[in-house]
């Protein structure tokens, strides 16, 4: 029988993996009428978008591991049609509490399909091919991101916030029926146990750790109760890393890997860079349209040119780097985004958007265009193919997780509103700068070595 064409593992991974990329940029552009809407304060709005990010960021290595012992495939679709359903739920609701519970059912099924998407693709694509295939993957999600405020933002302006949850359901239909008819199955041929205790320790780990914070932001003081939330949530990780190294053969992610400077820098550099970028993205429009005055289809199409040159230059980076190596894209990519961070705090209520918004935008979605294509790649090949859907979950939730804790920290400028938000927002943008500049030296430092790079062009021949 005839193998299908690994074209259509790339269309099911792009329409699965746009679900995240849409359901974000879309929830940006909605969060002021979201909180006017539901009169929430701030710590309730960080809550709309950690409840999402918070299960992602717990239970996505578990379902990197559930896809490579029993099915790649198979997660991706439960965890597809999860996530459309959540989104359903989301579109109905009409309560902050139903929203939440709607909210982190699609964490839940996100979780799923996400690491399971890439692994997927991986394993669909060899060579110079694979990094051309994950530079379109990341400049179809970027475009598709592009479009989404566009759309969300009329929707919220005509129809109402609770709607923009309805343009998950045709990305999530087309992932499911292209996986079911076009895309073969695949799993570790090992099928190791799996580390249920350790999903737990991480869940409960993240969620005391992420509540401490959200009310210390939200507060600007640290309470008894969200000091004890802290330090409960750093001791449950704690924990957790502890039952990480005695865990053996059903550990969620192999520790060995850590010994390995390329996978250490890589993931290090994940976090660093992902937490403030997907932080710095909320808050931009967000206080666009609190403070200067956008429409959300304005805010929408303000921040066009971020998905636009991510979704040109992906490809393109994503071939070059299979043949220079990863070391220079991941490098100059984070010091150009900390440079359209430095620009950002520019923005204010009274200024044109092409002296003072598009400059930063676009010096922002050059450095990402730079990194997004070779940072996925090289993270895929940088383990045993076996491990590609846990590693993938494990770096896609080292990213969630740094959003998680960035969001959390945003508290003290999502409270204010109007004009009193630029001055606490300008201080956020120069210290997002100054974690990207250290995200890019962390990537110089820990891909220094030859071996990387030949490495990485070994597995591209």
């Amino acid at each position: 029988m005839k193998r299908p064409s690994p074209t259509w593992t790339l269309v099911m991974s792009v329409c699965a993996s746009s679900l995240s990329f849409v359901d974000g940029s879309v929830l940006n552009v909605a969060l002021p009428a979201m909180r006017q809407s539901l009169h929430a304060s701030a710590a309730e709005i960080q809550w709309v978008v950690n409840g999402f990010t918070l299960p992602l960021a717990a239970l996505i290595l578990l379902g990197g591991a559930l896809g490579d012992h029993q099915g790649r495939r198979k997660w991706l679709v439960i965890g597809t049609i999860l996530f459309g359903l959540a989104s359903l739920l989301c579109a109905l609701s009409r309560s902050l509490e139903l929203l939440l519970i709607g909210r982190a059912l699609q964490g839940l099924g996100a979780a799923l399909f996400l690491p399971n998407s890439l692994a997927l693709l991986n394993s669909a694509y060899e060579g110079e091919a694979r990094g051309r295939a994950v530079g379109i993957w990341a400049a179809a999600g970027a475009i598709s991101a592009a479009i989404a405020p566009l759309i969300g933002g009329w929707l919220v302006d005509h129809v109402g916030w609770p709607s923009i949850f309805y343009i998950n359901l045709p990305f999530a239909a087309a992932a499911v029926a292209v996986a079911l008819a076009k895309v073969p199955e695949a799993r570790d041929k090992e099928k190791a146990p799996l580390d249920l205790t350790g999903a737990i320790l991480a869940t409960l780990g993240l969620g005391g750790l992420t509540y401490g914070l959200t009310l210390w932001s939200a507060h600007r003081s640290l309470s008894l109760a969200s000091g004890a939330a802290i330090a409960i949530g750093i001791a449950l990780l704690s924990i957790f890393i502890l039952s990480e190294r005695h865990a053996r053969g059903k550990a969620m992610i192999p520790l060995r890997y850590f010994k390995d400077s390329c996978f250490s820098s890589l993931n290090l550099m994940t976090f660093l860079l992902y937490g403030t970028f997907g932080s710095s993205l909320l808050l931009l429009p967000y206080v666009l349209i609190s403070a200067g005055g956008y429409s959300p289809v304005e805010a929408g199409m303000a921040m066009i040119p971020l998905s636009i040159l991510i979704g040109a230059g992906s490809p393109i980076m994503g071939k070059l780097a299979s043949r220079i190596g990863p070391r220079i894209p991941l490098t100059v990519g984070p010091l150009i985004v900390a440079g359209g961070f430095l620009l950002a705090t520019r923005v204010a209520s009274d200024q044109a958007y092409w002296t003072h918004v598009f400059p930063a935008v676009a010096l922002i979605a050059l450095g990402m265009a730079i990194l997004v294509a070779p940072l996925t790649s090289t993270v895929l090949i940088a383990v045993d193919p076996e491990h590609t859907g846990m590693v993938s979950g494990f770096n896609s939730a080292l990213s969630r997780a740094g959003g998680l804790f960035g969001v959390s920290l945003l508290g003290a400028v999502l409270a204010e509103e109007g004009q009193a938000l630029l001055a606490p927002y300008a201080i956020a943008m120069v210290i997002g700068a100054a974690v990207a500049a250290l995200s890019g030296i962390v990537s110089f430092i820990g891909l220094r070595h030859v071996s990387v790079v030949k490495r990485h062009a070994a597995a591209a021949a």
